[in-house]
């Protein structure tokens, strides 16, 4: 058998072959998740569509692109170093300082953080005047300086 028997008869037989015994053994039990639509890491929507944007996805897309150029200019930098001089490799060094500056802070601003936008999170909200926290009330007593609010 030469090569060319091998990649236009047998490879297109060989993955007709596994596909056909995928569909016949594989178990086909739709539900709700395999079937609905996964957008961004939010469920669903149905009905209205205008809903609110994350500015925190917003911010992830600008700090990839930013990275990945970054990245793009380090092979230049790799394939070139062994033909530059010290001030070459200066240059190198500084640039890594720069990017690893640069992702320290974006680490510090807490930009990068992950947090689950389905489900509402307890803030302490230190801004409401005392006439309005409900001085009357028992359960207030105990935490006068801190009211728990729903931020949506």
């Amino acid at each position: 058998m030469n090569n060319l028997f091998f990649l236009f008869i047998f490879v297109p037989l060989l993955a007709f072959i596994l596909l056909a015994l995928n569909v016949l053994l594989a178990p086909h039990k739709p539900d709700e998740s395999k079937v609905s639509a996964y957008e961004c890491g939010f469920s669903p929507v149905y009905g209205q569509t205008r809903s609110t944007f994350q500015i925190h996805f917003y911010i992830i897309a600008m700090l990839f692109l930013i990275f990945d150029l970054e990245i793009l200019l380090l092979f230049p930098i790799a394939v070139t170093l062994y033909q530059v001089s010290i001030f070459g490799f200066s240059i190198a060094i500084i640039f890594f300082i720069v990017l690893t500056i640069g992702f320290v802070l974006e680490i510090g601003s807490g930009a990068i953080t992950l947090t689950n936008f389905d489900q509402p999170t307890i803030k302490m909200n230190k801004h409401i005047p005392h006439s309005h926290r409900g001085e009357g009330d028992t359960n207030s007593q105990k935490n006068k300086n801190d009211t728990l609010l729903w931020d949506r």
